[in-house]
């Protein structure tokens, strides 16, 4: 793998909406082309971790410290997380990852329309012509980009999802149980795009509540319990036990 690319050291989390230290003291890093599961159970502190390092939306109290390629930044919105190249695949795509009254192509583009624009213009064309290409690429079956996302299945909805974020042209990619509620074929569809966007360089911190699945696509594990990070494990030596273990001490 190449160099470390995101680092995060001795950060702690304290959500003042429910009185509580929510993450402790966590130390984590990513290195290029290298995909990180992050395993553990509901109420672990997956979630509010990662969306601690992408921009703070829930505007936790945090403390330590955040490195990208080497240099320390202090996202103070979502948006400067984007900006340094880091996207985010919500685990809820219906309430937050996706416009389910809108048709493929407007929600590929929307997390990127001034690249498809001049003077604050859309160019449809571009526009038509970026989700086709993402439709392709990310196998979406629908019977064209003018169809509505509320009425694909949730693998497709997912793979628009991942479209919409492909689009701003991520080094880093956070993806919040990227396979949940979707179909087994679907499910090999987006281990092949996580696969495909490894060998392009991006790197990839997974989480995800199925064990086979961190298993199956990590290069290394953080197993959290409790907002701490209670172990990290290379691929070659995790199993079920392992991880089950650190989970639940």
């Amino acid at each position: 793998f190449g160099d470390i690319i995101l680092e995060v050291s001795n950060w702690s989390a304290y959500d003042s909406q429910v009185g509580k230290q929510i993450l402790k003291d966590i130390q984590f890093h990513v290195k290029k082309g290298e995909i990180v599961g992050i395993a553990g159970l509901m109420g672990a502190g997956r979630t509010e971790f990662a969306q601690s390092i992408f921009g703070n939306p829930k505007s936790y109290k945090i403390q330590g410290e955040l490195k990208v390629n080497g240099k320390v930044r202090n996202f103070k919105h979502t948006s400067d997380a984007i900006k340094a190249g880091i996207a985010y695949v919500t685990e809820d795509r219906k309430g937050d990852g996706l416009f389910l009254t809108q048709d493929i192509k407007n929600n590929i583009s929307i997390g990127n329309l001034k690249e498809i624009s001049a003077s604050g213009v859309i160019n449809e064309n571009e526009e038509i012509k970026v989700a086709d290409e993402y439709k392709k690429d990310l196998t979406i079956k629908a019977s064209s980009i003018e169809q509505l996302v509320g009425n694909l299945s949730g693998g497709n909805q997912q793979k628009v999802s991942l479209g919409k974020w492909l689009f701003i042209k991520p080094n880093i990619l956070i993806l919040d149980e990227p396979t949940r509620g979707i179909d087994v074929g679907a499910k090999f569809e987006i281990y092949t795009i996580m696969n495909s966007l490894i060998e392009e360089g991006l790197s990839i911190i997974m989480i995800s509540s199925e064990l086979g699945e961190v298993l199956g696509m990590s290069d290394r594990i953080y197993v959290m319990a409790e907002g701490e990070i209670k172990g990290e494990i290379l691929a070659e030596e995790a199993t079920q036990e392992n991880i089950m273990q650190l989970a639940t001490q």
